[in-house]
């Protein structure tokens, strides 16, 4: 019950970061390290991997392939919030500070479990013991 609410909650997180890369990149570009090559590009790629990342963890035959592709998009993208918070990029003229940016660059390896996890990939650390 708590693995379904959460892959929807999940999901729709994914489904609209994945919009908002495609509608409004600019954020996005602002953040994306220099040493990514065709940037618009990239973002929105990017955009489209959490559209289809987010469908595919709701179809119970691709949910598996969705957790794997969720969790290897968040740790790619894990440069770009490093990037934002050392360089103190600001954002629509506002700058946020560590409150924002440690907590989020802690909670980056929570993401990629909870993908695996929702999408069924792994049962850990809730395995029952044998």
């Amino acid at each position: 019950m708590i693995r379904s609410g959460l892959r929807i909650i999940l999901a729709l997180f994914y489904l609209g970061a994945g919009i908002l890369h495609i509608i409004s990149p600019r954020g996005f570009l602002a953040i994306t390290p220099g040493w990514v090559p065709f940037p618009e590009t990239v973002v929105a790629f990017t955009g489209i991997a959490e559209i289809a990342g987010a469908i595919g963890l709701i179809i119970p035959q691709s949910r598996k392939w969705a957790g794997i592709g969720l969790a290897l998009y968040a740790l790619c993208v894990w440069p770009a919030n490093f990037n934002h918070a050392i360089n103190g990029i600001s954002l629509g003229g506002q700058s946020l500070g560590w409150w924002y940016h440690g907590p989020r660059l802690a909670f980056q390896p929570v993401l990629i479990w909870l993908a695996l996890w929702v999408g069924n990939v792994t049962d850990w650390p809730f395995r029952k013991s044998r």
